[in-house]
């Protein structure tokens, strides 16, 4: 009998605790999007770009009369790029009555928001995010992302080494979780056009490169790539290749190229030649009029990064689903409506770059031209296209 009263108890606490919680359904009145932003942790030098560039696109949206004339209402979390912190931000998010989440946060923990989509039946789009896997199958039912995939990075490095004749590559690369990832999936695709001689990689926070840069220059490449979230780490990897070993050709990731306030920490000239996957390109006039507008936000002397447009495609490619759906309450129909998006102008990539989603496609870019390779100048900022090689605007491969 005391067993029995003992379970009934924990019963009732348990449905007496359950009823406090503070978990809202989507309500009609207002759209309630989520942004899971990791704002202190390793991938915080581009989420906030993308964070920033967010909490403007759904202010502009809202004074032109929101969504389908409801005012749109961001809320926002952190999980600081730590896969294990993700599923419980995701879930504050649903808790508090998101309809979409916008994942601004790094590639690991995008792959795990992916599961969580899925269980929770909510749609998620990750802007900065760069594995296939944070969107391809399986479990990706809710789960898209803006930006071009890995494999068409690779394509485009394979191409960019065979333009050159580079036979040798050297890997730099920071221990984060969301580069881990990335490797994973660059470094087979990669190995298919050259060999990779060695790979170096050290804590985010390194304060001294030089050991793992010697080592990884002992194995005699003729081409090394830095892969890294950006901040202090590339910077100090860039810095180090170009004093040890000046004339070697180096390639990046996105990071360097989206991050300029950290440009004024290379030594002179230690960019000089640099080539990075950028995602902007000056002959796409949607480019120059985001950059114009965010100006007016962020202060006129602001430079334009791929965070910023791959943000902004991201909010309104959601908000282009809730027209579409005419309803935001239903998860459902809203899923539905995404992979019925077709040829949208995209703010980043060559100018012909559109943006689509379909059931089995939800990787936006419609072609390999959302990238552009963008080389450094001597006076350490981009210097425009590197003229050896670029991806055609074609999902047939690239042109010299």
């Amino acid at each position: 009998m005391r067993h029995t009263r003992m379970l009934c108890w924990i019963a009732t606490a348990a449905v007496a605790l359950a009823g406090c919680a503070q978990v809202h359904e989507p309500v009609d009145d207002y759209i309630v999007l989520g942004m899971d932003e990791d704002s202190t942790g390793p991938g915080a030098s581009y989420s906030t770009i993308a964070g920033s560039t967010v909490r403007a696109t759904v202010a502009r949206i809202n004074a032109a009369g929101g969504i389908n004339g409801k005012e749109v209402r961001l809320v926002v979390e952190n999980d600081e790029s730590s896969p294990t912190n993700t599923p419980s931000v995701i879930r504050k998010l649903v808790d508090q009555g998101a309809s979409a989440i916008i994942l601004s946060t790094g590639s690991g923990s995008a792959l795990q928001a992916k599961q969580i989509s899925q269980s929770t039946g909510i749609v998620t789009i990750a802007p900065t995010a760069l594995t296939d896997t944070v969107a391809g199958p399986p479990g990706n039912e809710f789960a898209y992302m803006a930006p071009n995939p890995l494999a068409q990075y690779a394509d485009v490095y394979c191409g960019a080494f065979e333009a050159q004749g580079r036979k040798r590559l050297g890997v730099i690369a920071d221990s984060s979780p969301a580069i881990s990832g990335i490797l994973n999936t660059l470094d087979p695709r990669l190995r298919k056009c050259i060999d990779i001689v060695g790979t170096q990689k050290a804590a985010v926070d390194a304060a001294d490169l030089t050991a793992g840069v010697s080592r990884l220059l002992d194995s005699d490449p003729d081409v090394v790539l830095v892969a890294s979230v950006g901040g202090n780490f590339e910077l100090l990897a860039q810095n180090t290749v170009h004093r040890l070993a000046p004339d070697l050709q180096r390639f990046s990731l996105a990071s360097i190229g989206n991050q300029p306030a950290s440009w004024k920490l290379a030594q002179p000239g230690a960019l000089d030649g640099l080539v990075y996957m950028g995602s902007l390109s000056a002959d796409n006039r949607r480019t120059a009029e985001l950059q114009n507008w965010l100006r007016t936000v962020k202060g006129p002397g602001y430079s334009l990064t791929a965070y910023d447009a791959q943000a902004y495609d991201s909010v309104m490619l959601l908000a282009r689903a809730i027209e579409l759906a005419g309803t935001h309450t239903d998860p459902h129909l809203l899923n539905r409506a995404m992979q019925e998006i077709r040829d949208v102008p995209a703010s980043f990539g060559q100018s012909p770059l559109t943006l689509s989603f379909s059931p089995d496609k939800h990787i936006a870019p419609d072609s390999a031209c959302g990238l552009v390779l963008i080389e450094f100048g001597s006076d350490n900022t981009p210097a425009g296209p590197w003229s050896e090689y670029q991806p055609q605007c074609s999902n047939k491969g690239a042109q010299r």
